[in-house]
């Protein structure tokens, strides 16, 4: 029987390459979005993998989106926490609403996904938790204190849950993607894209598909003794 994987902000960027990835490889994949339908549909339409609608900010709209999935393809085996969202400003102009938004989806937003599945993971013995976090959780990132926070707060879920999950058969692992070729990064001015790849001792950026492979790997059987781990998928960048 296909095991079932659910992929939160699946359907653009990384998160695709992942659904798609996932899909290749057998899983049955549901991929979630926050508010994009027309994309959504595109992707579902390109793909056939089908798409679900909620907030990863809200705990309830979580939980009833997940029963859903679940109702249509069975208990979820994997779950990729990929969902997240900037809103930068340098500290002394960030505002408490900017903080609050990008706190909401980037780690609570993990919390709400995981949470409602964890028990039935632990029932079966069995489950793949994979958190998709950043090198400026890592680093640190300037204009970026709200989002470097959760990031790096991303890498403590994992740690504790694999502790939690270990003698269940569960594995949690963060990836840290690097810059990524997505439309997020590709649509920064010029000059700043240049004095990225510039930081880069690879000299490029890297594709949503070289991320989604680290996701693939942990994903699977052969990955079991894996657990507590981050994966820096950067093009060589190193940090103290």
């Amino acid at each position: 029987m296909s095991r079932t994987a659910l992929v939160t902000g699946g359907s653009r960027g990384i998160g695709a390459a992942i659904s798609k990835a996932l899909k290749a490889q057998g899983y049955n994949v549901a991929a979630t979005y926050a508010g994009n339908d027309e994309a959504a549909a595109a992707f579902t339409e390109e793909t056939g993998i089908k798409t679900y609608k909620w907030d990863v900010a809200n705990y309830e709209s979580s939980k009833e989106g997940i029963a859903q999935v679940e109702a249509d393809l069975g208990p979820i085996d994997v779950v990729v926490a990929n969902a997240g969202i900037t809103r930068d400003a340098p500290f002394h102009k960030m505002s408490p609403e900017q903080w609050q938004q990008v706190v909401d989806t980037n780690l609570t937003g993990v919390f709400n996904t995981v949470h409602p599945i964890w028990p039935g993971m632990r029932e079966r013995k069995f489950g793949r938790v994979i958190v998709i976090s950043s090198v400026n959780g890592q680093k640190g990132q300037f204009a970026q204190v709200n989002y470097a926070a959760t990031k790096a707060g991303d890498i403590g879920i994992v740690r504790s849950l694999a502790q939690e999950g270990a003698r269940a058969g569960i594995t949690a692992n963060a990836v840290c993607p690097g810059y990524i070729g997505t439309d997020m990064v590709m649509a920064v001015p010029e000059k700043v894209r240049e004095s990225i790849i510039a930081q880069i001792p690879a000299g490029r950026l890297g594709e949503p598909e070289e991320i989604a492979r680290c996701v693939v790997f942990l994903a699977s059987d052969d990955a079991g003794f894996i657990n507590g781990s981050t994966i820096s998928a950067n093009g060589a960048q190193f940090f103290g």
